[in-house]
């Protein structure tokens, strides 16, 4: 019988989380959602005017990565990397179910989300695949986290206008 990773220890790790991330680093972004049902695809499968809900405000962790130059047909141009980590808890609260394709607005740069992970487990066990011990309580743990791996993308290319104030 497991000692840890039971509900209690759950409720523990999901309360110090919740007040680390919404009252002590206190970082939002503001998250574009893309709407799928509203967004044209040509005969290749490519969405090239995409409809976003947002932006929405939600807390995270971020993990920026460095600027590198691009040369491209029409001069250069840079690229960068964002890993926005997210608690289950802000993204439901904020009704946003996290896919490929949607952007992340943080200090005036848009990133495409290129990859969602939720392989964050507590104590490694795997909420999907139930165990039970001798008296048949469920030992599973749970999955706390996402994490988007995103690249830059300049607003133009997604499609979204900046509107001056």
């Amino acid at each position: 019988m497991a000692y840890f990773g039971r509900s209690r220890d759950i409720d523990m790790f999901h309360n110090v989380n919740k007040e680390l991330l919404g009252q002590v680093i206190e970082q939002k972004v503001g998250y574009y959602q893309i709407i799928l049902e509203e967004t044209p695809s040509n005969m290749y499968g490519e969405n090239l005017n995409k409809k976003f809900i947002g932006p929405v405000l939600i807390n995270c962790l971020l993990e920026r990565g460095d600027t590198a130059p691009v040369t491209e047909d029409f001069g250069m141009d840079f690229t960068r990397t964002l890993n926005v980590r997210f608690l289950k808890y802000h993204l439901q609260v904020a009704n946003v179910e996290p896919s490929v394709g949607d952007i992340i607005l943080w200090n005036e740069d848009y990133y495409e989300v290129n990859n969602v992970n939720e392989n964050q487990l507590v104590v490694g066990k795997d909420p999907l695949y139930a165990y039970t011990d001798a008296n048949g309580v469920p030992d599973t743990g749970t999955s706390l986290s996402i994490i988007l791996e995103c690249f830059y993308t300049r607003p133009e290319k997604v499609g979204i206008r900046e509107n001056r104030l």
